[in-house]
C-alpha cells in the first residue's frame, strides 16, 4: 500500500474513527464488567444505610471502565497480528489496519493510567491496586499463555473474576469473605462461558496459534470437565445460598434455578459438542451472571 494511503488512514477522523476507538475498548465485555463491579459495590453496603452513595458508585464505575477499556485496547495491540488471522477478529480496528498500532498503544496506556489514578483519588487505593493487578496479570500472564498452553483459561480466570472485588473494595474499603464468594462465582462462571466460545471458534483459534484447547484427543474431554465441574461448583454455591436464607428464600431459590439452568446447558455441550449447543451455552452464560447478581442484590435488600 502506498505511503500516502497509510498516512491518510492514520489521520482518519470523524464518526468512523470514533467508532473504531470505541470498538478497541470492547464495550460488550465492559458491560458485564460494570454489572459485576456494581453488584460487588451494592452487596458490600451496610444493612442499615442512611443514603445510597450514588456518587461513589459512579466514580467506581468510571474508573473501572477506564482501566478495563485500556486493558482491552492493549490486549488487541499485543494480539493484532494473530487477530488478523481469525475470521472472528480480523475486522477489529487494529487487525484490519484502520488504526495505527502506535496510536492504539498510547490510547490504551492513557486509559489504563487515567483509570488507576481516578480510582485512587476518587475512590480508594485498594480499588485502584486491584484494578492495576488485574490489568498486569491479564496482559503479562494470560495473554502470552494463550499461545503456549491450554492452562491459559485457568490463569485468565483469576484476573477475570476481579470486578466484584473492585466494587466491594470501593464500597467498604476492605475485602471480606463475602467478597471472595462473589469472586468465586465469577471465577467459576468463566470456564463454561469460555468453553462455549472456544468450541465455536476452535478452528479460528488453531489457525492463529492459540492453545485454548488441547490439540489431541483430550480436547473434547477438556471441554467437558471445564464446563461441568465449574457449573456444578456454581450450583453448590447456590445451594449454600438457599440453606443460609432467612426471609429471602424467594431470591435464593431464583439463584438456585439460574444455576440449574446453567448446568443444564453446560451439560448439553459436555455431552453433545455441537456449535448449536455451544451457542446456547454462550447465551445462557451472558444472561446468567447479571441475573444471578440481581437476585443476590434483591435478596440482600429484602433482608435489610
Amino acid at each position: 500500500m502506498p505511503t500516502e494511503a497509510l498516512a491518510m488512514r492514520g489521520r482518519l477522523s470523524g464518526p468512523s474513527a470514533l467508532a473504531d476507538y470505541w470498538a478497541l475498548t470492547k464495550p460488550d465485555i465492559n458491560l458485564l464488567i460494570l454489572i459485576t463491579t456494581a453488584a460487588g459495590f451494592c452487596l458490600a453496603l451496610p444493612a442499615h444505610l442512611v443514603a445510597f452513595p450514588i456518587l461513589l458508585l459512579v466514580h467506581t464505575l468510571v474508573g473501572t471502565l477506564l482501566v478495563a477499556s485500556g486493558t482491552a485496547t492493549l490486549n488487541q495491540y499485543v494480539e493484532r497480528r494473530f487477530d488478523a488471522q481469525m475470521r472472528r477478529t480480523k475486522r477489529r480496528p487494529l487487525a484490519a489496519g484502520r488504526i495505527e498500532p502506535a496510536r492504539a498503544l498510547w490510547f490504551g496506556i492513557t486509559l489504563s493510567i487515567s483509570g488507576a489514578i481516578y480510582l485512587a483519588v476518587a475512590v480508594n487505593i485498594l480499588a485502584s491496586l486491584l484494578a492495576v493487578v488485574t490489568l498486569l496479570s491479564y496482559l503479562l500472564l494470560y495473554t502470552p499463555l494463550k499461545r503456549k498452553t491450554p492452562l491459559c483459561t485457568l490463569v485468565g480466570a483469576f484476573p477475570g473474576a476481579a470486578p466484584p472485588l473492585i466494587g466491594w473494595a470501593a464500597s467498604s474499603g476492605t475485602l471480606s469473605l463475602e467478597a471472595w464468594v462473589l469472586y468465586g462465582v465469577v471465577f467459576l462462571w468463566q470456564f463454561p462461558h469460555f468453553m462455549a466460545i472456544a468450541w465455536m471458534y476452535r478452528e479460528d483459534y488453531e489457525r492463529a496459534g492459540y492453545h485454548v484447547l488441547p490439540r489431541d484427543k483430550n480436547g473434547s474431554a477438556s471441554i467437558a470437565w471445564q464446563t461441568l465441574v465449574p457449573s456444578l461448583g456454581l450450583l453448590v454455591l447456590s445451594v449454600v445460598a438457599v440453606l443460609q436464607a432467612e426471609d429471602g428464600l424467594t431470591y435464593s431459590t431464583g439463584i438456585l434455578l439460574c444455576s440449574l439452568c446453567f448446568l443444564y446447558y453446560g451439560g448439553q455441550l459436555a455431552l453433545h459438542r455441537t456449535n448449536a449447543n455451544a451457542r446456547r451455552l454462550l447465551v445462557a452464560s451472558i444472561l446468567y451472571l447479571p441475573v444471578m447478581f440481581l437476585f443476590m442484590m434483591l435478596g440482600s435488600t429484602h433482608r435489610v
